[in-house]
């Protein structure tokens, strides 16, 4: 079997790049008279109470190191394997760029490979690169079909990418089958997206970056750590995947509000774990409260922080929550998700406030038998850190 070269994956002219050099890549102490970058002597625009004794003014840190140094025995990675970007899509994004020659959607030179239904940046940042999509969707029960994808894996192929737990459906996948596609795809960039880990019972992928050279790990401070507004994602990978999204990257992606705010969340990481557990209580909550709704037919087994829920009338189910303002999701139209709402997990309030207006709907509370094992809501019994 042919060693992972990822030389051999890249675009001919990045492996040439001369990189912007930016004012605190060439200097990169903390003190002294900066006269290098034609900032704003003066300070920021703000008031002395918004400002504080921030340096807003100044630009920040191009590599974001504080919080990769922090971040690493968090995760159990060097920090040197880490790529903070402007949320996922952003290393989505540079990921295509880096490795897919664009002009090649209809001659299909180069190309992804992707397992709807799944998160559609994926897709949609081929298509903006005018990159060649190829589409193996999950099996019936929202799981890897190893033998189609494996089958669909050709000289073409750059990227591969793997959702778990996944959106829409919720689901973890098989770990085995996600090493199935590792081991027999070691010359293409296998790409897992943990969005959703911390809601899983699954460990993360990234303990396994320093046995598959062609593993991409993929997570975000949008979700468990509450963040979203913040659009910070996390790439893990092997340190010289990771010299190469830096070197095509905007020069100073991550914002130093959003840093200095970064910092802290990971100082708090217990607090994260709390809310992590109260979600899944949550979680638990509105399933079993949902198999009282009689227009719900299926409840999807999720590892994240939503469930997908088939109804008996989607679209007009959709349409009367929207018109009680409680907003979901319609995911009715997707591959393999027929008559399916992702619902979000709120709070007991809101929770309670989307079990009314369906009890509303339906004009009747009378308990539903749902299809064996398909209410069934993983539970995650303890947390740790790195997870």
């Amino acid at each position: 079997m042919t060693a992972f070269s990822l030389k051999a994956l890249l675009r001919p002219h990045i492996l040439t790049l001369m990189p912007y050099s930016s004012a605190r890549d060439e200097y990169t102490g903390k003190e002294g008279v900066f006269l290098d970058a034609n900032e704003n002597p003066l300070g920021p625009s703000l008031s002395e109470s918004t400002a504080g004794d921030s340096q807003f003014n100044r630009y920040p840190d191009p590599h974001q190191w504080a919080i990769k140094q922090k971040l690493a025995p968090i995760k159990g990675v060097r920090p040197e394997q880490i790529f903070l970007g402007n949320g996922s899509d952003e290393p989505i994004d540079l990921l295509v760029r880096a490795t897919c020659t664009p002009g090649t959607a209809s001659g299909s030179a180069d190309s992804i490979l992707i397992m709807p239904p799944t998160y559609g940046m994926y897709e949609v940042s081929a298509t903006i690169n005018d990159v060649a999509v190829t589409k193996v969707p999950l099996t019936a029960d929202f799981h890897v079909d190893v033998p189609a994808v494996l089958a669909a894996i050709d000289d073409t192929t750059k990227l591969i990418w793997l959702c778990s737990p996944n959106n829409p459906s919720g689901n973890r996948l098989r770990s085995d089958d996600i090493r199935a596609v590792l081991e027999a795809a070691r010359e293409k960039l296998v790409i897992v997206d943990e969005a959703y880990i911390d809601f899983s019972v699954d460990q993360s992928w990234t303990s396994e970056l320093d046995t598959y050279p062609n593993l991409v790990v993929l997570q975000t401070f949008s979700k468990a750590w509450g963040l979203a507004g913040l659009r910070l994602g996390m790439c893990f990978a092997s340190e010289e995947l990771i010299r190469v999204l830096n070197k095509i990257k905007p020069p100073y992606n991550i914002s130093a509000p959003t840093q200095a705010l970064a910092l802290e969340a990971l100082d708090h990481a217990a607090d994260k774990d709390t809310m992590v557990r109260e979600i899944l209580l949550e979680r638990q909550f509105l399933a079993d409260n949902l198999r009282t709704i009689p227009s719900v037919q299926v409840i999807h087994p999720s590892d994240a922080n939503f469930l997908l829920v088939q109804f008996t009338d989607a679209s007009g189910t959709f349409a009367q929550l929207i018109a009680h303002q409680v907003i979901v999701r319609d995911r009715s139209k997707v591959i393999l998700c027929d008559g399916c709402l992702r619902i979000s997990v709120g709070t007991r309030a809101e929770n309670e406030r989307l079990l009314d207006v369906l009890r509303h709907i339906d004009s009747t509370t009378a308990p539903k038998d749902l299809p064996l094992g398909t209410a069934e809501v993983a539970t995650k019994p303890e947390l740790v850190s790195n997870a």
